[in-house]
């Protein structure tokens, strides 16, 4: 954790601070699918395939300002269900070291494992106003934890028994069906996608709002986003989730470049805990390296000097540049050398101008000489 928030606080640098930084939570398929003797091996449920596998659930934490992402912290969760586990913790572990703690937090439920990463990452100083989840996590204690944290919880809700609150005394009980028809339709969104939008407040007293988007791939159904912040407006909603794909990415590159789980063989807790360590590591490197070769900011000096010459050298003074060349021009003598004239003096003044000037007014040019 403490590399994530070196990098992160570095990052922060290069990052406007009217930009959303968001927490997001989710997990992925810690596959050990040959094993038999590994310590916490369990029988877990992969929702890509609707298969139940051996292996864990690796609970990841990340940070993203939708530029650049950085892995926090993990848990590779086993089974809270001792049924459900092949293998029990090793009885030489010391129960006073952190090895022993990492491997109880691996046998608590979600939820409370969820909390412990929000809260670890918060106390190392990890700087976030919103936390996005998927709607696995969308359980309304889960988000009464974290929004006593002070964190805006933004996540996908489905329709099942869950009912929400609604009207102006708070006592309706409806479910996302029953809102949906209540809520607000939106005409006027930039965001097509965007159909309405309801404020209630869920079961534990919070407030929220929740918008109702179309479903790309069933174009008769809708997807719910629930929000804690009632002030955010519906697109920035639709745009702070769509962050939250920059965590799936992490996944896709951790399991098939940085091979997770498929370069090392051994049966220890610590031994995965470490191995997996090792992989964000190398992400977290690859992101700062990333950030430095594609942001204009991280050129330091040199990127405050362009900003200064683009500032100070607009269209209307460029403009301004030019009727002043020709005005000096038609002073002359005769149209010929005034002809003349004004084709190099023109030429040189477009030379002097900043590129993407030039880039936007280079047809025109190439047309005239």
């Amino acid at each position: 954790m403490a590399v994530s928030q070196d990098v992160i606080s570095k990052m922060a640098r290069l990052t406007s601070s009217k930009r959303k930084r968001v927490l997001i939570i989710d997990d992925s398929l810690y596959s050990r699918g040959r094993s038999k003797s590994v310590e916490l091996l369990a029988n877990v449920f992969d929702h890509t395939s609707s298969k139940f596998v051996k292996g864990f659930r690796m609970l990841t934490l990340g940070w993203s300002d939708g530029h650049s992402f950085v892995p926090i912290d993990f848990s590779l969760l086993s089974s809270s269900k001792p049924k459900n586990r092949y293998c029990e913790v090793s009885s030489s572990i010391d129960k006073r070291t952190h090895g022993y703690k990492r491997r109880q937090e691996a046998i608590q439920s979600t939820p409370e494992v969820v909390s412990s990463l929000v809260s670890r990452a918060l106390k190392a100083g990890v700087q976030a106003d919103t936390i996005l989840m998927d709607s696995w996590f969308m359980l309304t204690p889960l988000i009464k934890s974290l929004h006593s944290e002070g964190l805006t919880v933004i996540g996908m809700v489905k329709d099942l028994n869950q009912k929400y609150i609604y009207g102006d005394k708070w006592l309706t009980l409806l479910t996302l069906k029953e809102l949906y028809k209540k809520s607000t339709p939106v005409a006027d969104s930039s965001d097509k996608r965007i159909l309405s939008s309801v404020i209630v407040e869920i079961e534990s007293g919070i407030r929220a709002k929740i918008v109702f988007v179309k479903n790309i791939h069933q174009k008769r159904q809708w997807l719910a986003l629930l929000s804690t912040d009632c002030t955010l407006s519906n697109e920035e909603i639709v745009r702070c989730y769509g962050m939250r794909w920059d965590i799936e990415t992490f996944f896709k590159v951790a399991k098939s470049y940085l091979q997770l789980a498929k370069e090392f063989q051994g049966r220890s807790y610590d031994m995965m805990v470490a191995h997996t360590s090792i992989i964000f590591t190398r992400y977290i490197v690859l992101s700062w390296e990333s950030r430095l070769n594609t942001d204009p900011k991280s050129l330091g000096e040199l990127f405050f000097i362009m900003c200064d010459e683009v500032k100070e050298l607009d269209y209307q003074t460029a403009l301004t540049q030019l009727l002043l060349i020709m005005n000096s021009i038609l002073t002359g003598n005769t149209v010929e050398s005034q002809v003349i004239s004004v084709a190099e003096k023109v030429k040189v003044w477009f030379q002097q101008l900043p590129i993407y000037i030039r880039e936007t007014m280079l047809p025109a040019v190439a047309n005239a000489f």
